[in-house]
């Protein structure tokens, strides 16, 4: 498995992590699935409180307890739930990430968290204070590193010129090439890019025939299947699947991808992803001419 640096962190870790939020309901073969990973070199793993309100941290925190010395778990925190209750609220407020950060501690199983995310993001949100809680973690040692989930380009750039952000966590696939647009400034400051949804909720896996009337980011029954098609032929001696994660590892801005398993095959084809040579020139060509670039239209303030 190849390795590579989580952001500006100086963090170690595969290039290819797991994406914990859709492991099975079944505890016990949830477990087995991250266990699998570590044995295959996984060794970056990524959840958040809001998953399962809570249970898939304790999962996470269960199955990586043995081997917490050889592993880089990553969390997020900013939607609030009440146990029980469905739905959630934004709540970026230092007094809740404060009592927040220390639950997800005790589910996790461990005294620190290698990289806490803000799970979204507003320009409404108490900046300030929200970053000078972050640093104060980092001097706590309740963290190591600290970045966001965020698709908003504003809240985005705001992070990257007032915060010492080690990563952004960005949906991007071949099918979404949006983040792209913002590749080389938040390259510039030396922030490394999360890909999340690298095989696009698996319609770049092969697994998912695609009937007339899905539809994924404006993209049709038609368009997911010639998807697919180009995918098998750049590339026939690898999955298509594995070759969309390639996709997502390949701009220099990408510092990992970290693709979901919800079955034990589905992690062993992830993880052979990141054992397998990246794509060619050639080969990355022809899938961005088959899948321009798009951009986020609306850069106001949000």
């Amino acid at each position: 498995m190849r390795t590579a640096v989580l952001g500006r962190s100086g963090i170690q870790i595969s290039e290819v992590g797991l994406g914990c939020m859709t492991l099975p309901a079944d505890r016990a073969e949830a477990v087995r699935i991250i266990r699998e990973a570590v044995d295959l070199g996984i060794t970056f793993f990524d959840t958040a409180d809001l998953y399962g309100q809570g249970m898939n941290e304790e999962v996470v925190g269960q199955a990586l307890a043995p081997v917490r010395q050889r592993v880089v778990i990553a969390t997020k925190v900013g939607n609030r739930f009440e146990p029980g209750k469905p739905g959630w609220t934004w709540d970026p407020s230092p007094a809740y990430i404060e009592r927040a950060i220390h639950a997800s501690l005790r589910r996790l199983r461990t005294d620190y968290i290698d990289l806490y995310q803000l799970h979204g993001g507003t320009m409404d949100d108490p900046f300030d204070e929200i970053v000078a809680l972050m640093e104060r973690f980092v001097e706590k040692g309740l963290i190591r590193a600290y970045g966001i989930s965020s698709i908003r380009p504003n809240v985005i750039r705001r992070y990257l010129n007032g915060s010492n952000i080690a990563t952004i966590m960005m949906q991007y696939s071949l099918l979404d090439r949006r983040p792209e647009e913002w590749f080389p400034e938040i390259e510039a400051k030396g922030v490394g890019v999360i890909a999340r949804g690298p095989v696009a909720s698996g319609w770049l896996t092969g697994k998912k025939v695609p009937k007339p009337d899905d539809l994924y980011l404006g993209y049709g029954a038609a368009d997911l299947a010639r998807a697919l098609q180009i995918l098998r032929e750049v590339a026939p001696d690898r999955t298509p699947a594995q070759t969309a994660i390639q996709f997502s590892l390949a701009p220099s801005a990408v510092c990992c991808a970290i693709p979901g398993a919800s079955r034990m095959e589905q992690v062993r084809e992830n993880a052979e992803a990141g054992k397998l040579p990246p794509l060619t020139d050639a080969q990355m060509a022809r899938l961005r001419d088959a899948y321009p670039a798009k951009v986020y239209t609306d850069h106001r303030p949000t």
